[in-house]
């Protein structure tokens, strides 16, 4: 993907029947507050409807939040809706309860990071700003 103009663009999501979105919210602000635009979807939303958020918006990336469990259907939907639509260059990364035996698998099928509990909000800036294109004159 070439260097856009603008600040980096996430949508922040929360996938499946999950009803706790506060951590979501306390990263959206994060992201927003560190200078990059943020699209926060709400709560129960479908991967169709996230990846067509993250499309119509022209993201580059999609944060995904989760605490039900349903991670490797949920984030595996996402990628594969990415694929089949053409938008494989919109990075995803992930965070919540997610075992550590099921994140080589999430990395495998293409999700890019993961973050468990105890990852610092600055830990998650950085990160974004490190893998996800840079604004320009940056």
């Amino acid at each position: 993907m070439g260097v856009a103009a603008g600040p980096i663009r996430v949508v922040v999501a929360k996938p499946g029947l999950d009803g706790h979105d506060r951590g979501a919210k306390v990263i959206a602000r994060a992201l927003r507050d560190a200078g990059m635009e943020v699209i926060y979807t709400g709560l129960h939303q479908t991967p169709e409807q996230i990846v067509g958020t993250a499309i119509q918006e022209d993201a580059d990336a999609i944060g995904l939040s989760i605490l039900s469990g349903a991670h490797n259907t949920l984030f595996a939907a996402v990628i594969d809706l990415l694929k089949e639509r053409d938008a494989e260059d919109i990075l995803v990364f992930g965070g919540g309860i997610i075992p550590e035996a099921d994140i080589p698998p999430l990395k495998e099928k293409g999700v890019a990071e993961i973050f468990t509990p105890g990852a610092t909000t600055q830990a998650i800036v950085d990160w974004v700003r490190a893998n996800v294109r840079q604004p320009a004159g940056a």
